[in-house]
């Protein structure tokens, strides 16, 4: 285990290292020489503060490099082709690079934790499977989540609370790698003895039996359940609520998209990692080894760039202060440091909700209820294809390894198209605006959903029409997801930038957790009801298309009036803020 451990963490830092240096000579070439009109004041205090050593090269810089819009007429043609592929000032690339790092590695875990989930459930209960989890084990999972978050969120810190929501998950994922998955035969009742407890034979099919293979599993149903609700924990309450906090909208227009397309490399990297050398293991157990290094790995690695990153935003609103408020410069790291504790002491403390007023709050804010209508959206109509899709795919790898390897693959061509569509539509949100950035996904969700319907429709009696509707399913689910992460996720979190901060902390948890978890687990409600009455979701799927669509329609309408009230709560916030300076 421990020579595992090593090769898997030996492996992911070359990789890293590799991406760093790259990242680096980006750095370099961005950078912009300071300005000779800097006024000597402010060269003074940056050179104070750099001598006393307490505050970061990088916040210097803030102070010493020329606008864009003063140095644009001076800018070589590499430079201006730089700024349009990557919108990062010199003096913003630290804070982008240790954010960036942030959902670079939260992703790498989703993605190895995602991939195993389903490789367990579809293989050992069937796609059928995900359907009872998410509606049984997932939603009231997730309700109990949202309800102690509520709780912690008044009680702690936003540091404390982070580490707090972040570290629990990665213990249960080695707990799960040591002990439960090693020992599931003798804490896991066989199916046999489930079957007799129902009085059901091993020729019984429908729900009842998709019910036994989930008891007879329960250590990978649990693992499934948890590895969901990380899902929409780490990306939606850990990285983008803290993103949301230190990334001013100015800077999010350009920020976003690129966090994307960084983070669009963890499912290249951990689709690679599970093909060339996690599922290469003699058996699951030992694929399962390797697989939970990689995610440890990560988890560490979340919290050291998180920590990194909240000293350097905190340090940097120290110094850019003193400078404006014409005080004390010479700042050191202790009293950068007791400055800031002093100031968490003075924090007011978060009023408290209970479930019901949150959930009251949320149903009387019309801005938050067009949000969760989007996240709802989302969530119902991938949820539709994505277990048809899953479905067909164990019947064309019914190995687990095999599995694996598909859907390792799969991670690896949704990170490269993420990182592809990111490159020629990161300016689609600056440009084009909120709003084409937020229909995009949807519109592209009708128009492939077409033929992998159209597929299904004209029968899967054949190996080659199965590899086909596998196919057309494979590119649906892949443009969809990769959609998501580059334009719809973008526009879904800047949407909370103008709220105010209980706005932003009780309703995004309401909405990124429980409105996500709903949004999936209906769509699995009302597929079980067409099983029910059809035999099989293959048989049902005239009538999924229409509830598909129907969904999609509406919204593509939330999306258009959300923009109205962004722009309108932008400017308002705009104005609020120009206001305080006078």
């Amino acid at each position: 285990m421990r020579r595992t451990l090593a090769k898997s963490i030996l492996c992911l830092t070359v990789v890293w290292s590799t991406a760093t240096q790259h990242l680096d000579c980006v750095v370099a070439s961005s950078t912009t020489a300071p300005s000779s009109n800097t006024a000597p004041t402010t060269l003074s205090i940056r050179q104070r503060v750099h001598s006393r050593g307490g505050a970061s090269t990088a916040a210097s810089a803030v102070m010493v490099s020329p606008s864009p819009a003063t140095a644009s007429s001076s800018l070589s043609v590499f430079t201006r082709a730089r700024q349009t592929i990557f919108p990062i000032y010199g003096h913003e690339i630290r804070k982008f690079f240790l954010l960036g790092s942030i959902k670079f590695f939260i992703i790498l875990a989703l993605t190895l934790t995602r991939d195993t989930k389903d490789t367990l459930v579809v293989t050992q209960c069937g796609a059928e499977a995900i359907a009872f989890l998410k509606i049984y084990g997932v939603l009231p999972a997730a309700t109990l989540f949202i309800a102690f978050y509520s709780k912690l969120s008044d009680r702690l810190d936003k540091t404390t609370l982070f580490y707090v929501t972040c570290v629990p998950f990665f213990c249960f994922f080695q707990a799960f790698d040591w002990f439960l998955y090693p020992n599931a035969h003798k804490v896991q009742p066989s199916l046999e003895t489930v079957q007799a407890w129902f009085g059901l034979t091993a020729a019984t099919t429908g729900g009842t039996a998709v019910l036994c293979k989930i008891i007879a599993n329960w250590t990978s149903a649990v693992f499934y359940i948890l590895s969901e609700i990380y899902s929409s924990v780490s990306v939606g309450l850990l990285f983008w609520q803290y993103a949301n906090d230190v990334v001013p909208m100015q800077q999010a227009k350009r920020f976003y998209p690129l966090f994307a397309q960084m983070s669009g490399l963890a499912p290249v990297l951990a689709g690679q990692y599970v093909v060339k050398y996690a599922s290469r293991a003699e058996d699951f157990e030992e694929s399962l080894h390797r697989l939970t290094a990689a995610v440890s790995f990560s988890g560490c690695a979340i919290c050291v760039f998180y920590y990194l990153s909240n000293a350097y935003v905190e340090r940097m609103k120290i110094v850019e202060g003193a400078a404006a408020s014409g005080g004390k410069a010479s700042i050191t790291t202790k009293e950068a440091d007791a400055s800031l504790q002093q100031q968490t002491k003075k924090k007011k403390k978060k009023p408290k909700m209970s479930m019901a007023e949150s959930a009251k709050f949320l149903a009387q804010s019309q801005y938050l209820r067009l949000i969760a209508t989007l996240v709802l959206g989302y969530g119902l109509s991938i949820n539709f294809t994505e277990i048809m899709w899953k479905s067909l795919v164990k019947k064309q790898y019914p190995n687990p390894l095999d599995y694996q390897r598909f859907m390792g693959n799969f991670s690896s061509a949704v990170g490269l198209s993420t990182c592809i569509v990111i490159f020629f539509g990161v300016h689609v949100i600056r440009i084009l605006g909120w709003r084409i950035g937020a229909i995009a996904t949807p519109a592209i969700m009708a128009l492939l959903a077409a033929p992998f319907f159209g597929c299904i429709l004209l029968g899967l009696d054949s190996p080659t029409r199965l590899s086909v509707a596998v196919l057309f399913g494979t590119i649906q689910s892949l443009l969809s997801k990769t959609f998501k992460y580059a334009l719809f996720d973008p526009t879904t979190q800047m949407a909370y930038i103008p709220l105010d901060d209980e706005s932003k902390v009780k309703g995004k948890a309401a909405i990124d957790v429980l409105g996500s978890r709903i949004g999936k687990s209906g769509g699995s409600l009302i597929q079980q009801g067409l099983v029910v009455f059809f035999g099989n979701i293959i048989s049902a799927a005239p009538v999924v298309g229409v509830i598909f669509y129907t969904v999609l329609l509406t919204w593509i309408g939330a999306a258009n009036r959300l923009s109205g009230l962004f722009h309108a709560q932008t400017e308002m916030d705009k104005a609020a803020r120009m206001e305080k300076e006078k």
